[in-house]
């Protein structure tokens, strides 16, 4: 066993005896991560300093699995959460591989006092220990990484299709941007659920802030029109531009009688708040 080999040479005591040395030999090998120390320290709240001497630590002592295993997850979900650069994260545990080695040389070069059969033993359980780290290191950062996008990425689309009560039973509906139809998928999918949860009777959709409407999206927006008056809701459209009207007027698009349309927002909001 790892534990054993190292119990019988003290090769614990010795790296802590020359724990500054350790540092400095580190350093030296991580010559792109050094320089941002700092950095991912004020970013990710890392000593990755300190962390080098717990992960050596964690390693030395081969009976430490389950903590090597936690750190590594704890690791993984700090580097995805604050995203910084993973080729750093490998430079740095590939320079703890190799400090960790030049000391056991060391050493080894003082006492002379571990054997061939104990160096190959030592060899592969402490490289085994290490990749273990890095193979837990990527699949929580991965996993973790893959959780944020989704999360953020439901955040997107909720601030894409902004519903905004008025009233108990009338919404506004501002698009802003380009429309394409993956964006117009999650907009149908949102407006029928909130005219179903909020019971909307008059939904006012904005398009004045559209910058650009591909024909498939035209059609598609003609479809959640239809669904929103399938669920006995009327719809407001706001804002059309010329050229959009024009790419409409071609396709033979028209609207229902149930649809109504006004110039401005302003000309609705009077219409339906005022009067």
């Amino acid at each position: 066993m790892l534990e054993d080999i190292l119990l019988e040479h003290n090769l614990k005591e010795f790296l802590e005896a020359n724990k500054q040395n350790f540092e400095s030999y580190l350093l030296n090998q991580a010559v792109n991560v050094r320089e941002k120390i700092n950095d991912i320290l004020r970013v990710g709240d890392i000593d990755l300093i300190n962390n080098a001497h717990k992960l050596t630590s964690y390693i030395i002592n081969g009976n430490e699995q389950e903590k090597l295993r936690a750190f590594a997850k704890q690791e993984g979900v700090a580097w995805a959460t604050f995203s910084l650069t993973l080729s750093f994260k490998l430079e740095w545990v590939q320079a703890i591989r190799r400090t960790l080695w030049h000391f056991i040389q060391k050493y080894n070069d003082e006492l002379k006092s571990i054997s061939i059969e104990s160096f190959f033993q030592l060899e592969k359980q402490i490289n085994n220990q290490i990749d273990y780290f890095l193979n837990e290191f990527f699949i929580n950062y991965s996993t973790y990484k893959d959780a944020l996008i989704s999360s953020q990425r439901k955040v997107v689309e909720a601030l894409s299709v902004p519903i905004i009560p008025i009233t108990p039973t009338i919404c506004i509906l501002p698009l802003i941007g380009s429309v394409d139809t993956y964006r117009t998928s999650i907009l149908e999918e949102k407006v029928l659920t909130e005219i179903g949860r909020l019971h909307i009777h008059t939904l006012i959709m904005d398009l004045s802030g559209i910058s650009d409407m591909e024909t498939e999206v035209i059609d598609h927006l003609m479809k959640v029109i239809y669904g929103t008056s399938m669920m006995g809701c009327s719809t407001v459209i706001t804002g059309l531009r010329p050229d959009v009207v024009r790419q409409m007027i071609q396709l033979g698009v028209q609207f229902g009688h149930e649809t109504k349309t006004y110039a401005t927002l302003q000309q609705a909001l009077n219409q339906y708040l005022i009067n």
